[in-house]
Protein backbone atom coordinates (compact mmCIF):
# COMPACT_ATOMS: atom_id res chain seq x y z
CA UNK A 1 0.00 0.00 0.00
CA UNK A 2 1.31 3.47 -0.82
CA UNK A 3 1.47 6.53 1.41
CA UNK A 4 -1.16 8.18 -0.82
CA UNK A 5 -3.55 5.23 -0.43
CA UNK A 6 -3.18 5.35 3.37
CA UNK A 7 -3.86 9.11 3.35
CA UNK A 8 -6.92 8.49 1.16
CA UNK A 9 -8.27 6.01 3.73
CA UNK A 10 -7.92 8.60 6.51
CA UNK A 11 -9.55 11.34 4.45
CA UNK A 12 -12.25 9.16 2.85
CA UNK A 13 -13.36 7.63 6.15
CA UNK A 14 -14.44 11.04 7.45
CA UNK A 15 -14.16 9.86 11.02
CA UNK A 16 -12.05 7.46 12.98
CA UNK A 17 -12.28 5.62 16.26
CA UNK A 18 -10.02 7.27 18.83
CA UNK A 19 -8.66 5.06 21.62
CA UNK A 20 -7.28 6.48 24.85
CA UNK A 21 -6.57 4.83 28.19
CA UNK A 22 -8.33 5.50 31.48
CA UNK A 23 -7.38 3.50 34.60
CA UNK A 24 -5.78 0.79 32.46
CA UNK A 25 -9.00 0.44 30.41
CA UNK A 26 -9.15 1.38 26.70
CA UNK A 27 -11.78 4.01 25.88
CA UNK A 28 -12.88 4.23 22.24
CA UNK A 29 -15.12 6.78 20.59
CA UNK A 30 -15.81 8.06 17.05
CA UNK A 31 -14.10 11.36 16.26
CA UNK A 32 -13.40 13.54 13.22
CA UNK A 33 -9.68 14.31 13.23
CA UNK A 34 -8.07 16.37 10.50
CA UNK A 35 -4.84 15.16 8.87
CA UNK A 36 -2.68 18.26 8.37
CA UNK A 37 -0.27 18.82 5.50
CA UNK A 38 2.50 18.47 8.12
CA UNK A 39 1.43 14.91 8.91
CA UNK A 40 -0.20 15.60 12.27
CA UNK A 41 -3.68 14.54 13.26
CA UNK A 42 -5.56 17.51 14.73
CA UNK A 43 -8.56 16.80 16.88
CA UNK A 44 -11.12 19.24 18.31
CA UNK A 45 -12.35 18.46 21.81
CA UNK A 46 -15.05 19.95 24.02
CA UNK A 47 -13.88 21.42 27.32
CA UNK A 48 -16.02 18.92 29.25
CA UNK A 49 -14.69 15.96 27.25
CA UNK A 50 -13.42 12.98 29.24
CA UNK A 51 -10.79 12.65 26.51
CA UNK A 52 -8.87 15.68 27.84
CA UNK A 53 -7.90 14.21 31.22
CA UNK A 54 -7.27 10.81 29.60
CA UNK A 55 -4.74 12.35 27.19
CA UNK A 56 -3.12 14.36 29.98
CA UNK A 57 -2.74 11.21 32.10
CA UNK A 58 -1.52 9.02 29.22
CA UNK A 59 -0.76 10.68 25.87
CA UNK A 60 -0.52 7.39 23.95
CA UNK A 61 -3.43 7.09 21.54
CA UNK A 62 -4.56 5.21 18.48
CA UNK A 63 -7.08 6.14 15.80
CA UNK A 64 -8.53 3.52 13.46
CA UNK A 65 -10.03 4.61 10.14
CA UNK A 66 -12.10 2.36 7.87
CA UNK A 67 -13.18 3.53 4.43
CA UNK A 68 -16.11 2.46 2.24
CA UNK A 69 -14.07 -0.33 0.62
CA UNK A 70 -13.26 -1.79 4.08
CA UNK A 71 -9.64 -0.73 3.80
CA UNK A 72 -8.34 0.28 7.22
CA UNK A 73 -5.58 2.44 8.59
CA UNK A 74 -4.48 2.43 12.24
CA UNK A 75 -2.58 5.52 13.36
CA UNK A 76 -0.65 5.36 16.63
CA UNK A 77 1.00 8.29 18.30
CA UNK A 78 1.18 10.68 21.19
CA UNK A 79 -1.31 13.46 21.80
CA UNK A 80 -0.71 16.84 23.34
CA UNK A 81 -3.31 19.46 24.21
CA UNK A 82 -2.54 22.68 22.36
CA UNK A 83 -3.96 26.19 22.19
CA UNK A 84 -2.27 26.92 18.82
CA UNK A 85 -4.81 29.27 17.24
CA UNK A 86 -3.60 28.63 13.69
CA UNK A 87 -4.09 24.88 14.07
CA UNK A 88 -7.48 25.47 15.68
CA UNK A 89 -8.47 27.62 12.69
CA UNK A 90 -7.30 24.94 10.26
CA UNK A 91 -9.43 22.29 11.95
CA UNK A 92 -12.44 24.58 12.30
CA UNK A 93 -12.29 25.50 8.59
CA UNK A 94 -11.88 21.90 7.42
CA UNK A 95 -14.33 20.08 9.69
CA UNK A 96 -17.69 21.82 9.09
CA UNK A 97 -19.45 19.75 11.77
CA UNK A 98 -17.54 21.70 14.46
CA UNK A 99 -19.78 24.73 13.90
CA UNK A 100 -22.53 23.00 15.88
CA UNK A 101 -20.22 22.73 18.91
CA UNK A 102 -18.07 25.87 18.82
CA UNK A 103 -18.65 29.54 17.97
CA UNK A 104 -15.22 29.65 16.35
CA UNK A 105 -11.53 28.90 16.89
CA UNK A 106 -11.39 31.35 19.82
CA UNK A 107 -14.26 29.63 21.69
CA UNK A 108 -13.09 28.93 25.27
CA UNK A 109 -14.77 25.52 25.10
CA UNK A 110 -12.68 24.50 22.05
CA UNK A 111 -9.59 22.46 22.92
CA UNK A 112 -7.22 20.92 20.44
CA UNK A 113 -5.31 17.66 20.60
CA UNK A 114 -2.29 17.55 18.32
CA UNK A 115 -1.33 13.96 17.60
CA UNK A 116 2.25 13.26 16.60
CA UNK A 117 2.07 10.16 14.44
CA UNK A 118 4.51 7.43 15.48
CA UNK A 119 3.28 4.46 13.43
CA UNK A 120 0.74 3.71 10.72
CA UNK A 121 -0.56 0.26 9.82
CA UNK A 122 -2.85 -0.24 6.84
CA UNK A 123 -4.54 -3.18 5.17
CA UNK A 124 -7.03 -3.99 2.44
CA UNK A 125 -9.45 -6.94 2.44
CA UNK A 126 -7.24 -8.50 -0.26
CA UNK A 127 -4.01 -8.27 1.72
CA UNK A 128 -2.64 -11.16 3.69
CA UNK A 129 -0.91 -8.97 6.27
CA UNK A 130 -1.08 -5.35 7.41
CA UNK A 131 1.65 -3.05 6.13
CA UNK A 132 3.62 -0.41 7.99
CA UNK A 133 3.31 2.92 6.16
CA UNK A 134 5.03 6.28 6.67
CA UNK A 135 2.73 9.30 6.21
CA UNK A 136 5.62 11.75 6.33
CA UNK A 137 8.66 11.91 4.07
Amino acid sequence: MTKEEAIDIVRDAGFGFLATIENNQPRVRPMMPYLSEDGELLLALLGRSRTLPQIKANPNIEVCFVDRKMWYCRVSGTAEISQDINKKKTVFENVPMLRQYFAGPEDANYHLAVIEIKAVEAMTPHSRNPEQISLVD
